[in-house]
């Protein structure tokens, strides 16, 4: 009887660079997806509205605000949220949501700036290490930030 012919040396690597490329495609949709949602801002562009900047001012540097509130006083809120996605198969999970607010008195002047977040579970923000209490803005916030770890329930 004769021996089995042995394959073609050539066929060799193909065969190993095939099974490579295939367990990368394979791991790829398998690596975390982050995704940024709403409004980015830099440090940079929020240095340029200092407190008593104009409202014209804020509209040039930091663009359309996602929302708006005018019950007392007008304020600007510009909303972000980020995602990951764990696997390619798995719906994203909101690791963090951000809400920076631009207040503004009478004259359309900024008076604060606030940027507000997770911490803890609680509505906190990180512009003055503070958590704010009570009225119209804690619902607001409330209501953002109630998708987000179930805040505000």
């Amino acid at each position: 009887m004769l021996p089995a012919p042995a394959a073609p040396v050539r066929a060799r690597p193909i065969r190993r660079m095939a099974a490579i490329l295939s367990l990368s495609l394979l791991t790829a949709g398998c690596l975390a997806n982050t995704y940024q949602r709403g409004y980015v801002f830099d440090q940079a562009s929020l240095d340029q509205v200092p407190v008593g900047a104009s409202q014209e001012q804020v509209l040039l540097v930091l663009g359309t605000p996602s929302t708006i509130a005018t019950v007392s006083g007008e304020v600007f809120y510009y909303i972000s949220q980020k995602a990951e996605q764990k696997a390619a198969f798995l719906n994203p999970q909101v690791v963090d949501q951000r809400v920076l607010a631009i207040y503004f008195d009478q004259e359309r002047r900024v008076t604060r700036i606030a940027n507000y977040g997770i911490q803890d579970g609680k509505i906190f923000d990180f512009v003055s290490r503070t958590t704010p209490t009570g009225g119209q803005e804690l619902s607001l916030l409330r209501q953002v930030f109630s998708g987000l770890l179930g805040v505000g329930r």
